[in-house]
């Protein structure tokens, strides 16, 4: 797992590479350029993704570019060295990240520079606020490892633009594939040694260890002789996956291997990325809901202003949150205080945390993942006496049991026809039971949201 095998695996889904070169393009960075190509490892095809800097790769023959050597994978902080060597006046890298760039230009980032070169960008909100996520979490494993504040630690290797764009192009490619929902196998490692500027380290590397441990994400090792987890995977994995567990129930669509540049000894060097759908168990006589997990965040608080939390509220779900409220309490000393709670994807949960500790005056927060159950939901258009109206259907397996009329499209419909909203969304919700709700035969036998 490494980010350029992870947009390997994404483009052999069928990822648009002029796509998403054209979002990567929304950031302030020049002086690069993709390429995508496809190779066999380990008797499997898969999509070797690269990010080439300079002008040296320009009309290059695949094989000259330089490769990501996963073996050696170490883009952390403070110049860690991995052979280095010259070669046509460019100082270049042996390592995951192996392509030729000018260090004077981009070597020395700190976490602030990174940040704001991904949030001067065009790219969606989502995508930043990930992005960003995902190189604060490599920031503060590399500070703890080195006993340096976050805003000290220089990303050398993580800060180079091919770096950066495997990152904020990671981010891209869930967004672009309509940000399922992510879960993981086990997370498994290698053994062996990797070489840096301190000396020689055992596998699996310290940032690695200290990002997987930091979501509490549980690691195994295996015979195969090398890194098999590089920091920056490990990130993406803390960062968006849900599950580390095997596949239950889940119906393959579609299947993607992004490629890695060795050949392995005892597995195909490959990553598999599976986008598909969950299946729901249900047995005859069973309720027939859908469900998922959701993280659940609460803090008391008793001296956060209500403009405070009506901001919070408003960028919370504009971020992506599933729900936002807030209820009133009496807390200690009588002092009165409010309950805030966001409901999230479990995904989710430490960025909405940290959202929470940072916008509002909360001094801590509690965690629950919850089990839950929920309607199957689509909305279909219907045609009623006032126009054509959205409706919002909820079924309960073949079973309609709601019909909620979209209200501001009804409230439109009722001023153009002079009527009060209540008779157009009445007229909508009666014309949506009159469609669909004989309509068993075409409800499918469960299926949700897509996975990965």
């Amino acid at each position: 797992m490494s980010g350029d095998m992870f947009l390997g695996a994404m483009l052999d889904l069928g990822l648009d590479l002029a796509k998403l070169e054209a979002e990567l393009k929304k950031l302030p960075l020049e002086g690069y350029h993709l390429h995508a190509r496809h190779l066999v490892r380990g008797g499997i095809q898969a999509v070797k993704f690269d990010v080439h800097v300079g002008s040296q790769h320009h009309g290059q023959a695949p094989d000259e570019g330089h490769e990501h050597d996963h073996e050696h994978d170490h883009d952390q902080a403070h110049g860690h060295e991995h052979g280095h060597h010259e070669e046509e006046g460019v100082h270049t890298h042996n390592h995951a990240h192996d392509h030729e760039h000018d260090h004077a230009r981009d070597s020395a980032r700190g976490f602030s520079d990174i940040e704001q070169l991904i949030r001067a960008g065009g790219l969606s909100e989502w995508v930043k606020g990930k992005a960003v996520s995902i190189f604060r979490r490599i920031g503060e494993a590399e500070a703890k490892v080195h006993g340096i504040p976050i805003d000290q630690v220089h990303f050398h290797e993580v800060g180079a633009i091919d770096s950066i764009v495997d990152i904020v192009g990671a981010c891209v490619a869930l967004e672009m594939l309509g940000k399922p929902e992510v879960r993981a196998s086990e997370a498994v490692e290698g053994q062996g040694w990797v070489r840096c500027a301190h000396g020689r380290y055992p596998v699996p590397t310290a940032a690695t260890l200290e990002i997987l441990g930091a979501r509490g994400i549980a690691i195994t090792q295996c015979d195969e002789p090398g890194e098999l987890i590089t920091p920056t995977g490990a990130a993406l994995l803390a960062e968006f996956s849900a599950t580390f567990s095997p596949m239950r129930n889940l119906v393959a669509e579609r299947i993607g291997y992004g490629a890695g540049s060795r050949e392995n000894k005892t597995r195909p060097n490959v990553l598999r990325a599976i986008l598909g759908k969950q299946m729901t168990e249900r047995q005859p006589g069973d309720s027939g809901w859908d469900e998922d997990r959701v993280a659940v965040l609460e803090s008391n608080l008793d001296d956060v202003s209500s403009e405070v939390l009506g901001h919070f509220m408003d960028e919370a779900l504009r971020m992506g949150a599933l729900d936002v409220f807030y209820v009133p309490i009496t807390m200690k000393k009588s002092r009165p205080g409010v309950i805030l709670s966001v409901l999230c994807a479990e995904s989710e949960a430490d960025r909405f945390s940290e959202m929470i500790l940072y916008e509002t005056s909360a001094f801590g927060l509690r965690r629950t993942v919850c089990e839950r159950r929920k309607l199957k939901r689509e909305v279909r258009h219907v045609k009623t006496p006032y126009g054509e109206a959205d409706v919002k259907l909820g079924w309960l397996g073949d079973r309609l049991v709601h019909a909620s009329p979209e209200f501001e499209v009804c409230k439109a419909l009722a001023n153009e026809a002079g009527v009060p909203v209540r008779v157009a969304m009445e007229a909508a919700r009666l014309a949506a039971f009159s469609l669909f709700g004989p309509r068993f035969a075409e409800v499918g036998d469960s299926t949700s949201s897509h996975h990965l």
